[in-house]
């Protein structure tokens, strides 16, 4: 599997529309997230747009119908409210309502993109996992992708979070792969790296959502329904 260590929530209208992987009813009941599941955000395989969605989803992709592109902390407050901690490009490490997220990834032709709850089996540290990513709120969105930069990504942000009383991660770094699977490096990364004048980091320690979705720790909960 190709892997690519990427993750944004795009502040714009992103995403086109598509039909893969069918949300179960009931599409959304709060009472079934708990504190420190993980929400991953998926479009269609062959977007077709040249932006970090579809270059995230080219490098990754393991010829599934969706591809992950985006991995946020959801936690419950003590009203039963589901919030979202995550790392975007239009936030940095924010902390902000579910439907707020929800509503970010509607597609600009209609429909939404794809929102499926995983969760760690049998690990009663979540809290703290959510409480230290909480440390980092207010840190700017890490575009270089690098490791212990001051900065973080989407699942940068979880690798560092997640970590337990013994001082083991939970989730795994990888060579990070920005090439298409033709061995092509897309023009975004291109020209992103090139306005940070910087060069692409091509097989650094990283991580990248469809790698964490992939993860064997991790069981399936739910899926999410978009907002109208």
């Amino acid at each position: 599997m190709k892997r690519l260590l990427r993750c944004t929530l795009l502040a714009m209208a992103l995403l086109a529309g598509f039909s893969c992987k069918k949300a179960p009813a009931p599409v959304l009941d709060d009472t079934f997230i708990e504190t420190g599941d993980l929400l991953f955000v998926g479009i269609p395989m062959n977007y077709g747009d040249d932006n970090m969605a579809q270059a995230i989803a080219d490098a990754t992709s393991s010829g599934d119908t969706v591809n992950f592109i985006h991995t946020a902390i959801l936690e419950v407050d003590k009203e039963g409210a589901v919030w979202v901690i995550d790392a975007t490009i239009a936030y940095g490490v924010d902390r902000h309502p579910l439907d707020t997220l929800l509503k970010q990834f509607t597609l600009h032709r209609g429909g939404t993109a794809t929102f499926e709850v995983m969760r760690l089996a049998d690990d009663r540290q979540v809290q703290s996992y959510v409480e230290k990513a909480k440390t980092w709120l207010g840190e700017p969105y890490d575009s270089s992708f690098l490791p212990e930069n001051g900065k973080h990504y989407c699942t940068e942000l979880v690798y560092d979070a997640y970590v337990d009383s013994d001082g083991n991660h939970r989730f795994e770094t990888v060579p990070m792969n920005f090439k298409n699977k033709e061995g092509e490096m897309p023009s975004y990364w291109v020209r992103l790296f090139a306005e940070l004048g910087e060069p692409v980091p091509q097989g650094v320690s990283g991580t990248n959502p469809q790698q964490f979705h992939a993860s064997p720790a991790l069981v399936h909960v739910m899926y999410l329904q978009g907002a109208e």
